[in-house]
């Protein structure tokens, strides 16, 4: 039996997880949980799974749920309570499903506890990749992939010599705009924006990947991950969305995995690992059904999300953290309707200029970068 917190669980990757932990119940028992505002879904979650500590996101929601659970359940809000979920004492698997650089602290802190982490959280490596990853190796921590691409990527690499791998190449279904050229993207809405031809993810990532930032954060992450130099590690446009990343070796030889759009695959394999279990579905992979697998190279012109996120990468320091927070600020005002499309990526180019980095950069600085950028970017909207 494995012991589960996890960060998130109102969210699209969270929901997911609860229908992994909800299929397992002799495999996952689920101790602690985070929120956002979605109040009555966790008390379903309550109702449900029983977990011994809840904490929620705003003060009035925690004296609300302390009066109607008065003696059964602990609960925190805040971050607070986001850092108490994710050290509780009787877990020992932390699965980071929040969206944005929250995610960050309580990682760290969950490596401190030597907890197992399951991340999906993409932010923390992206704007701390050289503290996580440094402090999991100090404490013998596994950091084990949610992303279906990182997942992909992970199990390709068992059993193999990490030093035989020539290549990494994570896939990428193009977005909600994959066949727009980007004169028509003037004009695009929110709503299209939202419309995924393959996957169904949270707002946010669903503009990330309109934008293809989402694939750039991604290879930011395999950087850290897997140890690769960007200049080692290619996206490739494959519409299906059937073969989620692939590894290439010294010998050429190319190592795939395969499978149907759906994350609870990679969820269930996170926490599973190094077992597999039996996943109970009525759309398993059917490649004669399929019929063809489509590949096209990425047009750096076309998706400028993506060019910033090597340039990113390849700098280092504190630019990654631009761009992830002005990135963050970018895509919460074109939800809000207070800017278009394309001037997302007019924001992140913004920011990314006038930055200058700070190399190897500690915890606190990290924050000041990501809090200075995001009151530059507000200004702008």
């Amino acid at each position: 039996m494995k012991y589960i917190s996890l960060l998130g669980a109102t969210g699209s990757i969270g929901i997911q997880t609860l229908d992994v932990i909800r299929n397992n119940p002799d495999k996952f028992k689920l101790l602690a949980i985070s929120a956002g505002e979605n109040i009555e879904l966790v008390r379903k979650i309550i109702a449900e799974f029983k977990p011994e500590f809840v904490s929620v996101q705003y003060k009035d929601d925690f004296d609300k749920l302390k009066t109607e659970y008065p003696k059964e359940i602990t609960f925190g809000y805040g971050s607070s309570g986001l850092m108490e979920t994710a050290v509780y004492h009787k877990s020992d698997v932390l699965l980071n499903a929040v969206i944005g650089s929250v995610g960050l602290n309580p990682t760290l802190q969950a490596i401190r506890e030597k907890k197992t982490i399951a991340l999906a959280n993409k932010e923390t490596l992206v704007t701390a990749g050289h503290l996580v990853m440094s402090l999991a190796k100090e404490n013998h921590v596994p950091i084990i992939p949610v992303d279906s691409e990182h997942s992909a990527i992970y199990q390709c690499l068992q059993g193999e010599k990490w030093t035989s791998v020539k290549r990494l190449i994570i896939t990428a279904s193009g977005g909600s705009f994959r066949d727009y050229k980007r004169e028509e993207l003037k004009n695009v809405t929110l709503e299209q924006a939202l419309n995924h031809p393959n996957w169904s993810m949270g707002s946010k990532i669903t503009i990330d990947s309109a934008t293809m930032m989402n694939k750039g954060l991604e290879v930011i992450e395999a950087h850290w991950l897997f140890d690769k130099p960007y200049e080692n590690i290619d996206v490739l446009l494959h519409r299906e969305s059937i073969i989620h990343s692939m590894v290439e070796y010294d010998d050429s030889s190319i190592i795939a995995q395969l499978g149907t759009p759906d994350m609870r695959v990679p969820i269930q394999y996170a926490l599973t690992y190094p077992e597999r279990c039996h996943y109970q579905t009525d759309n398993r992979l059917d490649l004669a059904k399929i019929g063809q697998l489509h590949f096209e190279e990425m047009d750096f012109e076309r998706f400028r999300c993506l060019e910033f996120a090597y340039e990113a990468g390849k700098a280092g320091g504190t630019l990654p953290t631009v761009l992830n927070a002005a990135n963050e600020v970018a895509v919460h005002a074109f939800l809000s309707g207070k800017i278009s499309f394309l001037s997302i990526e007019d924001l992140i180019e913004n920011a990314l200029a006038r930055h200058t980095i700070i190399n190897n950069p500690d915890l606190d600085t990290i924050q000041e970068v990501d809090s200075e950028t995001r009151g530059f970017v507000n200004s702008l909207v």
